[in-house]
């Protein structure tokens, strides 16, 4: 491809999505600081979907059709993807070509500070207040008896229930303010779980004194991580993913450039793993590779048939595909 020639970049119009191409689009030039990149800002079906729940089982390629058939009417050059929202199975002609360095892969409790809810209180207008708020460092465990929690995520609705079975989980949709306000101003949700990394790539940080803050962040909340021990996150959660099309080698040195190999094997089996499930990022069931010296350990749980079952497999890196799908069978298998 010649420099004279922009290689186009292909994103959501999220403000999520958009930090995350941006930082592609960082590492492109200053991998190839003679080349002309541009961004382009596709619409998918996902993002005119935002009232509809995921849980309805039209998730496949939800967020990500549009921007492929692009890349395959060779209108981009390559799609910047969150990867937990990319298929497991690519369309005929297109390639993972790269995965990034990941960022926390935790969630994160979202909820109302005590202390900014008692500054807001008027004492010249006596009214009740009725949104809840709690102390930093709340956990899940923390949470009242019926407790209002928001989330869409089957995944972490399935975690949630295993724990506290008592709490009440309610649907939300929208990007990442949205759902920030929701929790902010709505006296009927007491918290909802986020994704730290989306949270990062925003610009949002959980302060030493447990508040969220940053630019666009509504005043008074906080937030907590939840450890892995209580929830697991998705496959291929908090790693972008760079997808190209298979006739297009001029792209290898930018795709060797952005890719991190151990990110890229412990997400290989995580998607094996869920491709072995059954394939879909709606499904119940959770799982988080990481390297321990020359070994891949994969932790897994499903929630498919009703209680929850938990494996865990190790072996070399190399055979992340074959170890993913393993996992998946032990889980199946009960």
């Amino acid at each position: 491809m010649s420099s004279s020639s922009p290689i186009r970049i292909a994103t959501r119009g999220s403000a999520l999505a958009l930090a995350q191409a941006r930082l592609i689009l960082a590492q492109c030039q200053t991998a190839l600081p003679g080349q002309a990149f541009e961004l382009r800002i596709i619409k998918t079906t996902g993002d005119r979907m935002q009232t509809a729940s995921l849980a309805a089982g039209l998730t496949k390629g939800l967020f990500t059709k549009e921007i492929e058939d692009a890349l395959l009417r060779g209108e981009a050059d390559l799609a910047v993807h969150s990867l937990k929202d990319l298929p497991t199975e690519l369309p005929a002609g297109l390639r993972l070509g790269a995965v990034t360095r990941r960022a926390d892969p935790r969630d994160v409790l979202v909820y109302r500070d005590l202390d900014h809810l008692i500054r807001e209180v008027d004492p010249r207008r006596p009214a009740r207040q009725e949104k809840r708020g709690y102390r930093p460092d709340l956990t899940v465990w923390g949470l009242p008896g019926r407790a209002t929690v928001a989330t869409s995520s089957t995944r972490r609705a399935a975690q949630l229930r295993e724990c506290r079975p008592d709490l009440c989980l309610v649907e939300i949709r929208g990007n990442v303010d949205t759902r920030l306000r929701k929790v902010a101003e709505d006296a009927g949700v007491d918290a909802t779980v986020l994704a730290a990394a989306g949270l990062e790539r925003l610009n949002f940080r959980i302060a030493s004194s447990g508040l969220l803050v940053g630019e666009g962040v509504p005043a008074g909340l906080a937030a907590t991580p939840i450890p892995f021990g209580l929830m697991l996150p998705c496959a291929g959660q908090a790693a972008i993913g760079v997808e190209v099309r298979e006739d297009n080698p001029g792209l290898e040195p930018i795709c060797a450039a952005l890719d991190h190999a151990e990110t890229h094997q412990c997400v290989a089996a995580e998607r094996a793993f869920l491709q072995g499930m059954g394939g879909g990022c709606h499904l119940a069931v959770a799982a988080y590779g990481q390297m321990a010296g020359p070994e891949l350990h994969l932790s897994g749980v499903s929630f498919l048939a009703g209680a929850p079952r938990r494996g865990e497999v190790r072996g070399p890196s190399d055979q992340a595909h074959a170890l993913g799908l393993e996992l998946a069978r032990q889980l199946q298998d009960g």
